[in-house]
This record gives C-alpha cells, sequence and structure tokens, in this order.
C-alpha cells in the first residue's frame, strides 16, 4: 500500500464511511488538532519519566485515536467504529480525584511550569483546551457523540492535574499567579 494516493491533491479528504470533505472542514481540522496533541504526548515520551507517567501517556494516546475516529465518523454513518464511551469520561474523573487528595489545595491561577515534564504536561492541556474551542464549534453544525466533550474537558484537567502532581513529586514548586504588582 503506498502512502500516498493523490485523492486529495486538490484539497479533500474521505471521513470514515466515504464523505469528502473540504480538508479545512472543522471536522478535520478536529481531528487533526487531536493528532498534534497524541504527537506531542509521544515527544514528552522520549524523556526520561517515570513508568506511571509512560504507560498513562500511552494510554491516553490510545484513546486519542479512539477520539480521532470518532471525529473521523460523522454520527449517521453506519459503520462500526470504537467511540468515546462515559466510562473513558469517568476513569479521568477518579484519577485527578485521587490525584488531588495530596495536592495543595488551589487557591490561585497558577503559573504554567516546574520541572520539564510538568511545564510539558502544561502544554498538553493548553492543546487540549484549543481541540475543545473547535470541537465545540463542530458540535453545534454536526451533533456529535455526547461523550466527547466532556471527555476533551476531562483531559484538559487531568494533564492540569498531572503535571501539579509531576511537578510535587519532582520537588518543584508551583509559581502561584497573584496579580500585577
Amino acid at each position: 500500500m503506498k502512502i500516498y494516493t493523490k485523492t486529495g491533491d486538490q484539497g479533500t479528504t474521505s471521513l470514515f464511511g466515504g464523505k469528502r470533505v473540504d480538508k479545512n472542514s472543522l471536522r478535520v481540522e478536529a481531528y487533526g488538532k487531536v493528532d498534534e496533541l497524541n504527537s506531542y504526548l509521544g515527544v514528552i515520551l522520549t524523556g526520561e519519566e517515570s513508568r506511571d507517567i509512560s504507560s498513562k501517556l500511552q494510554r491516553i494516546q490510545l484513546e486519542l485515536f479512539t477520539l480521532a475516529t470518532d471525529l473521523a465518523t460523522p454520527s449517521d454513518v453506519k459503520i462500526k467504529v470504537p467511540r468515546i464511551s462515559k466510562r473513558d469520561v469517568t476513569r479521568l474523573e477518579k484519577e485527578i480525584d485521587d490525584w488531588e487528595k495530596n495536592l495543595p489545595k488551589l487557591r490561585n491561577f497558577i503559573v504554567p511550569g516546574g520541572s520539564k515534564i510538568g511545564a510539558m504536561l502544561h502544554l498538553a492541556r493548553t492543546q487540549a483546551r484549543c481541540l475543545e474551542r473547535i470541537v465545540v464549534s463542530l458540535d453545534r453544525t454536526d451533533r456529535l457523540n455526547g461523550n466527547i466533550l466532556p471527555y476533551i474537558n476531562r483531559l484538559s484537567d487531568w494533564f492540569f492535574v498531572f503535571a501539579r502532581r509531576t511537578n510535587l513529586e519532582a520537588k518543584q514548586p508551583e509559581k502561584i499567579w497573584q496579580g500585577r504588582s
């Protein structure tokens, strides 16, 4: 199988189910942002993080493939594809809740940074928020699986709390934003 098909040379691509859309459509933009986030997690995984960080990020990468597939498959298509589920959302919530038990209470905004991995997780959070904004627009015009938006929203929270946990474990104090001096 060749990597290039030439079918996209005129600026269109196929969704699952065969429908062709412009490459600048919101749907393609959405699953493209998922691909960017997934690739960025691959960059994080090249570092010397702990096994716990690695296994969790690798699991998220697999879920991001499911998310991209879900986004690339219009709801009216009868093809059975993996979809983001309520269970995926609930698992993120449980991990967030478990991690927050050992973190200082938030009373101010936190300046992104800390350890290298912590800072990278903060960047992943911002990428998830960017994805969320695009998916909200897409959902307003083309109704999506009802678990997608909660999943992306929790995922950005998950990255935030994971960054905080990683920085705490690395003994990197959080920088608190206290407004202008």
